[in-house]
């Protein structure tokens, strides 16, 4: 598609066993796949005598004015005869030896091909960052009279005199800084028409143009001391001290450990060093993610629901998808680590996905509380380093289990025995932007089968995908009702079928130990309204609250929306106060007590002062509308000032590691009441719960997207599975304004079964996924005349195709964001037979260079 001429399927990527050697006559040249937006195609490079390169190595290669990384794709004996050896430029080094195995190259390819994206794309998404290094041209000031040029002007007094205004502007930028260097694409930013003020300081000599190396993710080096001979008594009392602390500490300690036990400086171990008795020595430290220490966990007896699905799984062998539907507080997590731990013992990995890492610490605890040293976690927050070396410990080979979010499904876990999507049906394994817009679930599927080992897939509230995948509507684990708080009479405890050749339903119907499902209490706010409630909590909520601490029992609440208010308007005139870049309201946001009230746009993080005034009429009555997280603490804290209260958001959760802090807090006790956003629904695991209220379940309901019903139901699903999980009952209560609607109907039965029939048959009348497929195309310009007739000229070009229907071009739901205008044009076929889709090179072309098109396949989000 991108790189039409070059046939990859013959490669072998870094499993050839040629590689140059000095003196050697093949293998002289190596074609690479370099990383430089707009090339196509792979480039020749010579191989220079010092280096041994093999294909599938990261490499630094000289590419224009600047050095790019590379990816070595195969060794040449010649070059093409199309080109002049001696215009033919030579290799930098090595960043990094190659890991591209053939089952991993075919997956990066099948991606590429599939989202219609550049393969080095791909492969700069499966690459830890810090690796595909890029150089950048930079100026500094010249010191002292030694340059060459017209230096002259050097010496005098006021150079910038001599200067155009341009060049002064610049001269003086640099001036300003205290080494005098920064770099061109900085200047270019501060400064118009830069690259001529820079052009008049060159020719005066004033300053230097200079290409500075990319900055490449390198191991971290640390120095080590080892003790190596007798203690003699030659030496001084104070280093016999040192050797004797070096001696106890096993004859081996890192320098930095024994100067601060010993209070003593360099100089002391460098003599120690020269009399022989130590050596002094860098060793690599593998930065990676440590966890709390904990105690070891054994693995837990099993229900009969979840022996007979561990039994099921580890009779597979080669590749199988299974869909492992169970109940939330069923078990899942447990048949996770039994099916894993055989692997481990045969020398195999293991990759488990969920949708956000650092909402699920618990997960990653229990992991490491079963499996040790062998769990690694893999994930953006992380920093570049301790990807870098979590990224080099997969590569050796050794048994291990990573646990991560959508990007690690690149893993490259040489030997993969098994991976695992746990909540399965979030959005979040799904990518929007940038491109690649690939979806974890389908790269996992492509994985599992190029592997050739297992893919899980864990919900309690499967995606309409997985649930059609397996089979035409498995029969429902929960489709008996319970009536009078009475237990649901499930029969079949246990639904095991095998749907064809390699699809498994495995189904956990019931919690562990036999607990309930909570009962879910549906409050009409209509009628708290009437009956002249104007709270936002209902009576049978404060009720509950009320009861929390009384029992000294924990409690979770649910809200849409973080920040305080969603808008602000004038009560006299109705203005609404709007973000100035996007076209949405700008939501309140409470900071502290006595602070300045701050307006934030929750799209491109612009902020503003509350004005006092109303901007269009000067009245002073503005109002807040809505109710974020921020909003409902405080109100909490004014009707219930001795509930004890934690906030989890992304507002509160942004620091490193902040996530697993605030968890751990309210398991100890340390609160009574969880507030917090969809966070809540992603895998909390919390036995003391017993009460869950969802404060406005309309902000889910009422979107205009075909998947916003499927999304409500998973979402109050998930969240009213967090109560009732320890020995004490649950209970949820649901606030809503739309009691007749099927999402909360199906809810309050806990009903999947039922709910699914329906949407499946909405789905299937309007050939939306899963039974039809669509592609999005979204183009986005700072010219709204110039999107749109863009959008226009796309959507006509497409129309001369009858395989496909075209859906716009239509502004996006909100046209506006971070002041660029947003038109969308929508694909939709029969996935049974995929149409003679366009030429996405010939689409591109159509756009300006002002308009950025994306193609986003199987999208999830089409507002």
């Amino acid at each position: 598609m991108y790189i039409n001429d070059i046939n990859f399927s013959p490669l072998v990527v870094a499993q050839a066993s040629e590689s140059y050697q000095s003196g050697a006559t093949l293998n002289r040249w190596v074609e690479v796949l370099v990383d430089c937006p707009g090339s196509t195609g792979l480039f020749t490079y010579r191989l220079p005598p010092q280096l041994e390169i093999k294909p599938g190595d990261i490499l630094s290669v000289p590419f224009g004015a600047q050095q790019l990384g590379a990816i070595a794709i195969r060794l040449l004996a010649q070059p093409n005869i199309d080109l002049a050896p001696e215009k033919i430029r030579e290799v930098e080094d090595i960043v990094s030896v190659g890991f591209f195995p053939s089952a991993y190259w075919e997956l990066l390819n099948r991606v590429a091909a599939y989202y219609y994206t550049p393969l080095i794309q791909v492969i700069r998404v499966a690459l830890p960052p810090g690796l595909l290094g890029r150089s950048q041209r930079r100026i500094r000031l010249v010191r002292g009279g030694g340059a060459g040029g017209s230096s002259y002007l050097l010496g005098s007094s006021n150079p910038s005199a001599f200067l155009t205004p341009t060049a002064r502007q610049v001269w003086e930028l640099l001036q300003g800084q205290p080494a005098g260097d920064y770099s061109f694409a900085y200047l270019q930013q501060k400064v118009k028409s830069a690259y001529r003020g820079i052009r008049e300081l060159l020719r005066f000599g004033l300053v230097q143009s200079y290409l500075e190396p990319p900055r490449l993710t390198r191991p971290k080096l640390q120095k080590a001391v080892t003790l190596t001979g007798t203690i003699d008594s030659d030496l001084t009392t104070r280093q016999r001290e040192i050797l004797e602390v070096l001696r106890r500490h096993g004859g081996e300690l890192w320098q930095n450990e024994l100067l601060q036990i010993c209070n003593a400086s360099s100089s002391i171990l460098k003599t120690l060093g020269q009399k022989g008795y130590i050596v002094i020595e860098e060793r690599e430290v593998l930065r990676t993610e440590q966890g709390p220490a904990l105690a070891g966990d054994r693995a837990k007896s099993l229900t009969t629901a979840q022996a007979s699905a561990l039994a099921t799984i580890q009779t597979l062998d080669g590749f199988a998808e299974v869909l492992l539907h169970g109940v939330t507080g069923s078990g899942k997590t447990e048949v996770y680590l039994q099916a894993i731990a055989p692997l481990i013992n045969q020398g195999k990995s293991a990759l488990v996905l969920v949708p956000e890492i650092g909402l699920t610490p618990q997960l990653t605890d229990r992991f490491r509380a079963r499996f040790g040293n062998k769990v690694s976690v893999y994930h953006s927050a992380l920093s570049d380093g301790e990807r870098y070396d979590t990224w080099r410990l997969m590569l050796t080979g050794e048994p291990q289990v990573v646990i991560g979010t959508r990007s690690a499904v690149f893993a490259p876990l040489p030997n993969l025995g098994l991976i695992i999507l746990d909540e399965e049906h979030d959005s979040s394994f799904k990518q929007d932007s940038p491109i690649p817009t690939y979806h974890a679930r389908t790269v996992a599927q492509w994985r599992a089968e190029l592997e050739n080992c297992p893919l899980i897939l864990g919900s309690a509230t499967p995606s309409l995908e997985s649930w059609i995948s397996v089979g035409t509507s498995p029969p429902s684990p929960l489709s008996a009702s319970r009536e009078g708080g009475q237990e649901r009479n499930l029969n079949s405890s246990l639904l095991n079928q095998k749907l064809g050749g390699r699809s498994y339903y495995l189904s956990l119907p019931e919690r562990v130990n036999s607990r309930p499902l909570p009962p879910v209490e549906i409050v009409d706010m209509r009628q708290e309204l009437q009956q002249g409630n104007r709270s936002i909590f209902s009576r049978s909520l404060q009720e509950a609250l009320q009861q929390l601490q009384e029992r000294k029992q924990q409690g979770i609440l649910f809200i849409h929306r973080r920040g305080h208010s969603t808008f602000v308007s004038c009560r006299s005139c109705g203005y609404v106060l709007e973000c100035p870049y996007c076209d949405v309201s700008l939501a309140y946001h409470h900071t502290e007590e006595k602070a300045p009230e701050l307006l934030r746009c929750h799209y491109c993080n612009y902020a503003r002062s509350h004005p006092k005034f109303c901007p269009d009429c000067s009245s002073p009555y503005l109002k807040f509308f809505g109710s974020g997280t921020q909003r409902v603490t405080q109100e909490l804290a004014r009707q219930f000032p001795e509930l004890r209260l934690i906030r989890f958001d992304s507002d509160t959760t942004r620091n490193k590691g902040s996530h697993r802090t605030l968890l751990t807090q309210f398991a100890n006790g340390e609160a009574d009441l969880l507030v917090g956003t969809q966070m809540l629904t992603k895998g909390l695991d919390l036995p003391q719960v017993t009460l869950v209220g969802v404060v406005a379940a309309d902000g889910l309901l009422n979107l205009s997207d075909y998947r916003a019903s499927e999304r409500a139901f998973q979402t109050l699903t998930q969240v009213a599975g967090r109560a009732g999980r320890g020995d004490d009952p649950g209970r949820v209560i649901i606030q809503t304004y739309t009691t007749e609607h099927q999402v909360i109907a199906a809810v309050r039965s806990h009903d999947y079964h039922t709910f699914s029939q329906a949407e499946l048959e909405q789905r299937q009348a309007l050939n939306y996924p899963p039974y039809g497929r669509l592609i999005l195309l979204r183009l986005s310009s700072l010219d709204p005349i110039q999107v749109q007739n863009t959008a226009q000229i796309i959507a006509t070009a497409l129309s001369t195709e009858e395989e496909f229907e075209i859906l716009g071009p239509a502004p996006a739901s909100i046209l506006r964001v971070a002041n660029r205008y947003r038109w969308q044009i929508l694909i939709k076929f029969a996935p049974d037979a995929l149409p003679q889709l366009p030429d996405w090179e010939e689409v591109r072309s159509l756009c300006p260079s002002s308009v950025s098109l994306t193609i986003d396949v199987d999208p999830l989000n089409i507002m």
